[in-house]
C-alpha cells in the first residue's frame, strides 16, 4: 500500500514564526509515514520541504520549470526520498489550470507554467491520484482559493475545493 501524502504550500509571505510551525507539522508527518507534495516555493512550500527532508520523510517537489529555486533546493535534492519533478508542465496539466483559472489568456507561459505545476501537487504525477488533505497557509485564511487569483496557492486551492479534498488553512 503506498504512503499516504498530503499538499503542504502557503503563501511566499508567510510569517516566520508560522514557517517555523510548518517545519515542525512537517517533520511529525514525515515520521507519521506521509509523503508531501509542494511547490518548492520560497516561504511556506520550502518550509514544508525542509521539516519533511530534516525528518527523513519523502517529498514529490513540482517545479515550473528546470532550475526553479535551485539554489534552495539543490542541498536538498540529493537527499534519500525527495522525487524532484522538473520536466515542463504537460499539456494535460496545463489544460487542467486554464480551466481553474480565470484569467489564463492573460496570463504569460512563465505565470501559466506556476499555475499547472499546482495541479501535480494536489493531483499527483498522474493528475489522477489526489492527496488527502491540503494543509496551507495564505493571507486572507482562504480554503477555496476564490479570492487568490494571483497567487498559486489560490489555484492548488480551487483544485482541492473541485476534487472535495479537505483544506485547512493555518491562518
Amino acid at each position: 500500500m503506498p504512503q499516504p501524502s498530503y499538499t503542504g504550500i502557503g503563501s511566499r509571505r508567510t510569517p516566520a514564526d508560522v514557517l517555523a510551525t510548518i517545519e515542525e507539522i512537517a517533520s511529525g508527518y514525515a515520521h507519521s509515514g506521509w509523503t508531501l507534495r509542494t511547490g518548492g516555493s520560497p516561504g511556506a512550500d520550502q518550509a514544508f520541504l525542509r521539516g519533511a527532508i530534516a525528518a527523513g520523510g519523502a517529498a514529490e517537489v513540482y517545479l515550473p520549470w528546470p532550475g526553479f529555486e535551485s539554489d534552495e533546493l539543490e542541498g536538498l535534492a540529493s537527499v534519500a526520498h525527495m522525487r524532484i519533478g522538473d520536466a515542463p508542465p504537460t499539456c494535460t496539466a496545463l489544460a487542467l489550470a486554464a480551466r481553474f483559472h480565470p484569467g489564463w489568456e492573460s496570463l504569460d507561459a512563465g505565470a501559466r507554467a506556476l499555475l499547472a505545476r499546482d495541479g501535480h501537487e494536489v493531483l499527483g504525477e498522474d493528475l489522477a491520484t489526489p492527496v488527502r488533505f491540503v494543509l496551507c497557509w495564505t493571507l486572507d485564511g482562504s480554503k477555496d482559493g476564490a479570492g487568490l487569483l494571483d497567487d498559486g496557492t489560490g489555484q492548488a486551492l480551487r483544485i482541492a475545493h473541485a476534487q472535495k479534498i479537505p483544506v485547512f488553512n493555518l491562518r
